[in-house]
């Protein structure tokens, strides 16, 4: 008995340190968790609104019902970012089971802790109470055989009530993580119940809108050739103003390169060393510039694509089209300098912004609020994008070059 007790009182600094390290771990996987958690429901809130733009946009439509075409196009944006709500909804569900699952975990490990500890406490009580006399005690110390046996004997019997009101402590903080872990789960499994609701709505109300959409679609088969028309005109429109940005952006580098003594090249920046470290800043912020709009969804996507009414027609998207609400500034995406400022043949303005060799352009603005040659800063409000009232949205087009290649500002920009 004597060596089984030593053996334990011995082994418990390492079962202390080993449950530290437990619950570190423990605390470690419940922060990431909630971070999960936290992105998660940002990522939620921001579709929640854009389908709420996207719905009083199309009620706007349905009201004047001119043309069914914009409104089934309006109408698969919103079905697109349905989509995207219900895969994010999955993606909460999937988190919060990961969570509740390793909380459940600690549950059964403190409730098996538990169970042994109150074992093992209750088989010392019993011991502690058949030796409780001071007499037995003494009797136990003072039958050793020498000196140095009766110092260890009495060493351990100090030691046993040490350990014995230790192992009392031990079990009021499993049972107080007991009830507090129990607790979170309880908090959620409401949670999880929430989530499968929403889920099941959002589910019905993307079937609700894919039926409207295939009424409206039935509709429009008998104008589909001034579907085409309307589609190749728009298609006409916009290379028209890619040109002219394409057309700013050489004079540009031009202009730029003779001021520095390098007249001859016209199709690359040739940089100073402010003009280097400004691209250099830029070019390590991939992946993480912020929107050109406060609030917005991407409606066109960059590159080839089939056309969202007419897929036999492919279209080329130089940039991204990013549709948002009445009111709406286009913000500069990074530090820079204003290039140039033009007005488009439909009356609408152009901002080009130069940051090094990258160029930023932003179209389809109905006014500017900043000048050739003027300095601005990231998030800077440049200019109002061009409210379309039948449509009821103001689109932006935003493009990105370095020199004069066109890049995807989808890799460029945080979480489009």
């Amino acid at each position: 008995m004597n060596k089984l007790k030593l053996n334990k009182l011995q082994k418990l600094p390492v079962k202390q340190i080993l449950t530290f390290v437990l619950l570190f771990a423990n605390f470690i996987c419940w922060s990431q968790e909630e971070d999960r958690q936290r992105r998660l429901e940002e990522q939620k809130a921001r579709l929640q609104e854009e389908i709420r733009q996207k719905e009083l946009q199309l009620g706007m439509q349905r009201k004047k019902e001119k043309d069914v075409s914009k409104i089934v196009a309006n109408q698969k944006e919103k079905i697109g970012l349905q989509l995207k709500l219900i895969r994010t909804t999955e993606k909460q569900k999937k988190v919060l089971g990961n969570s509740m699952y390793i909380n459940q975990v600690k549950v059964n490990q403190l409730k098996n802790d538990l169970q042994i500890l109150k074992e093992d406490y209750a088989e010392m009580i019993e011991k502690s109470y058949k030796s409780r006399s001071e007499q037995s005690r003494a009797m136990f110390i003072l039958s050793a055989d020498n000196f140095l046996q009766a110092y260890k004997r009495a060493q351990y019997m100090k030691q046993y009530s040490t350990f014995r009101k230790m192992q009392g402590e031990e079990i009021k903080d499993k049972t107080s993580q007991l009830e507090t872990y129990g607790a979170k789960l309880g908090v959620q499994k409401k949670e999880k119940e929430k989530l499968i609701a929403e889920s099941e709505k959002e589910k019905q109300d993307l079937e609700k809108e894919r039926q409207e959409q295939e009424r409206l679609l039935n509709s429009i088969k008998k104008d589909k050739k001034k579907i085409i028309a309307e589609i190749r005109k728009k298609q006409k429109e916009s290379r028209a103003i890619e040109k002219q940005i394409e057309r700013l952006i050489r004079e540009a580098i031009a202009a730029a390169n003779k001021k520095s003594g390098n007249a001859s090249n016209t199709t690359t920046f040739v940089l100073t060393p402010e003009a280097k470290e400004m691209a250099n800043d830029f070019r390590s912020n991939r992946g993480r510039l912020p929107w050109p709009v406060e609030k917005g969804a991407l409606t066109k996507r960059f590159g080839r694509q089939p056309h969202p009414l007419e897929p036999s027609i492919m279209i080329e998207s130089s940039g991204v089209e990013i549709s948002s609400e009445r009111g709406a500034q286009a913000r500069a995406v990074f530090n820079g300098e204003v290039s140039d400022v033009q007005m488009a043949p439909n009356g609408t303005a152009t901002v080009v912004i130069r940051h090094g060799d990258y160029l930023t352009t932003y179209s389809n603005l109905s006014n500017v609020s900043v000048g050739k040659g003027q300095k601005v800063s990231t998030k800077q409000a440049i200019g109002s994008i061009h409210y379309n009232s039948f449509t009821g949205k103001a689109v932006l087009k935003f493009l990105i070059y370095q020199n004069t290649n066109k890049l995807n500002p989808q890799s460029w920009i945080k979480n489009m």
